[in-house]
């Protein structure tokens, strides 16, 4: 009972009225936004929880895959815990990594391809596939990432928290909205929703996490619905998190990086040129290593250890390959970087690059969004490490460099500059930097052009599942259901039994029909498989009103747009829908329409001289019988 009323309340219902279904509609209509105000604290709630869990999973995995097992301890950033670090070699047991990185993936393949194979590789491109496609993402899918991830991660393998995070606020949206039986359209805002209150929340980045979740899903466009619920949902789950691991930003950067200089302009100009060509190269690389391990003839739980084999043996010669590499970043933000040999530095990017392929591409579990802001920072180290003995007037830290490379790299890689820059705004409390970072990351953009390190990201809105009705027929928006009007097709009364019920559905040759009660009003949907699921002994006692469900009662009105109630069709997945007119506070079915009707009536919009829609095909006339209604209208009741 208490499903039923959150159902109807987060809904929208209108008591004794018709349910109207938009695709369009905009959260920040006054009756939608009290419901969207209540959904999205309910997904950053879980958001905040979630990367709890999955922050203290990974320093677990963390303490006993390289702290027990190797004796080895990376540098954590200085808002996350020590920076501290020794070389490897002075470790315990160094010569043990390639087995744990090895046992990490393994465990990690294992897990994924066991219990649920769709959270290998990085989870944020599977939200964005699962907000295109409009499907639900399995209820076990976020408890599998986060374990695997974890283990990934921690052991080693060179992978981002942020697409796990992403994933299980997304995984918890599609949930809620799967829980309340919410339509498609408000499924896909409420994963959008969780992807930008998972990453708002992990990278304690409100703001960014937020933009992120409009702008990610596009290479070209915006997501703008998304907008408003993901901005609440992102405060609550960074608010949430923030209890937690405390509120300064991951990064501690030097005081004073004002930019003050416009000729420095020249050298980040040159940084974004750079930044946009090591981004190609990182989705180049780590989709051509994804490829090659797909073609390995091998089991597919077996394909993450040897990723993570050889990651280990990368990283017993450059450590920094190894886990997130945020310690790292933090380090090459400060003065100490110019005592790093150089070769290091000029082969981390591409070495992090091919380590994040070996380790996520091989279908272990992780996110690229990290190790992209990594691969950007070595960029940034490496670039003023080679300038600054040669060039006067240079910054006198390489920090600068170093946060608008990490800006400009992923920032158009991922085709999100915006929520990028903001991100990384927000990492190292430090907004002077956008005015520089604004040229890099336009010039990487450019450079960067279509490609795109997440797969599933499409152009713009017209090229999605989500939009496509409305952009693919803009016509449609302008026409209403009364000019795709059909006469009412066979009909039954709620009385009759379920035998006599089949036997008509069977004569008219038809899957489903409309019910009416005995004044003509608008009772559901009856279709065969619900008699048919029903005993062959039960059907002559049971009524057809006993299987009509409030779910079925959907119905259009005549002053609906054609192009939202195609898009219902479609995410019904129905061949008709019927069409009433309320009066007095009762439906009363008027006709009905169908995917046929609406063609006809956009080919008539265009050439007015066709002909206005017909009866649907395998319908005869002859099957209606007439009866009258209370209030003196005819209506078609089967016998």
């Amino acid at each position: 009972m208490l499903t039923d009323w959150l159902t109807v309340l987060l809904r929208g219902w209108r008591p004794g009225g018709p349910r109207r279904e938009g695709r369009e509609k905009g959260v920040e209509r006054p009756h939608l936004l009290w419901k969207w105000l209540l959904l999205s604290t309910a997904i950053g709630l879980v958001a905040g929880l979630g990367a709890i869990a999955f922050f203290k999973a990974i320093q677990l995995a963390s303490a006993f895959f390289l702290g027990l097992l190797i004796g080895y301890r990376p540098p954590d950033p200085a808002g996350e815990g020590s920076t501290a670090w020794a070389p490897l070699w002075e470790a315990s047991r160094p010569w043990l990594l390639p087995l744990v990185t090895t046992g990490g993936g393994l465990l990690a393949g294992l897990i994924v391809f066991r219990w649920a194979p769709e959270a290998e590789g990085h989870g944020t491109d599977a939200a964005i596939a699962a907000f295109h496609q409009g499907r639900p993402i399995r209820a076990r899918v976020p408890l599998v990432k986060l374990i695997a991830s974890a283990i990934t991660i921690g052991s080693g393998g060179s992978g981002g928290r942020e697409g796990p995070a992403a994933q299980i606020s997304a995984g918890f949206g599609s949930l809620l909205a799967k829980f309340l039986h919410l339509d498609t359209y408000e499924r896909r805002l409420a994963i959008a929703t969780g992807i930008g209150a998972g990453i708002g929340a992990i990278f304690r980045a409100p703001l960014g996490g937020a933009v992120l979740a409009a702008e990610i899903l596009y290479k070209e466009d915006l997501e703008v619905e998304a907008l408003l619920p993901a901005l609440i949902a992102s405060i609550v789950g960074y608010s949430v998190f923030g209890v937690f691991s405390g509120w300064s930003p991951i990064f501690a950067v030097p005081a004073n990086l004002a930019f003050s200089s416009p000729l420095q302009l020249l050298w980040y100009g040159l940084l974004g040129v750079l930044c946009g060509l090591v981004g190609r190269a990182y989705a180049t690389g780590f989709y051509g290593l994804t490829a090659l391990f797909h073609r390995l003839p091998c089991p597919r739980w077996l394909k993450p250890a040897l990723g993570g084999l050889l990651v280990g043996l990368i990283g017993l010669a450059v450590p920094q390959v190894l886990g997130m590499g945020y310690g790292w970043v933090q380090l090459w933000m400060g003065p100490g970087l110019s005592a790093w040999p150089l070769w290091v530095l000029l082969a981390l990017p591409f070495l992090k690059i091919l380590a994040t392929g070996l380790s996520i591409g091989s279908g272990g579990s992780g996110g690229i969004f990290g190790p992209g802001m990594v691969i950007g920072a070595a960029v940034g180290a490496a670039f003023w490490r080679l300038l600054a003995p040669l060039v006067p007037g240079l910054p006198g830290v390489p920090a600068p460099f170093v946060i608008v490379a990490m800006m400009a790299l992923f920032g158009g890689i991922a085709h999100a500059p915006l929520a990028v820059m903001l991100m990384v705004a927000e990492m190292t409390g430090n907004l002077s930097l956008l005015a520089p970072a604004m040229l890099a990351v336009g010039i990487a953009v450019l450079i960067v052009g279509e490609q795109s390190i997440y797969s599933n990201q499409l152009r713009t809105r017209a090229d999605s599942p989500a939009h496509r009705q409305r952009w693919s027929w803009p016509l449609l928006s302008l026409l209403q259901v009364r000019q795709a009007l059909l006469p009412p097709q066979p009909v039954l009364t709620g009385d009759l039994s379920l035998s006599q019920a089949e036997s008509l559905l069977r004569e008219w040759k038809i899957d489903s029909v409309a019910v009416l009660d005995e004044r003509g009003l608008w009772l559901g949907r009856l279709a065969l498989a619900q008699v048919l699921a029903v005993a062959a002994a039960e059907r002559e006692q049971r009524r057809v009103a006993e299987l009509l469900e409030p779910g079925q009662a959907l119905a259009v009105t005549p002053s609906d747009p054609l192009d939202r109630v195609l898009a219902v069709l479609l995410d019904q997945r129905c061949d008709w829908l019927p069409v009433v007119e309320e009066r007095a506070g009762s439906r009363y079915l008027i006709g009905y329409v169908s995917a046929r009707s609406i063609l006809q009536a956009y080919q008539a919009a265009r050439a007015p001289q066709a002909q206005p829609p017909g009866p649907e095909p395998g319908l005869p006339p002859s099957s209606v019988l007439a009866l009258t209604g209370t209030d003196g209208e005819t209506i078609g009741v089967g016998r």
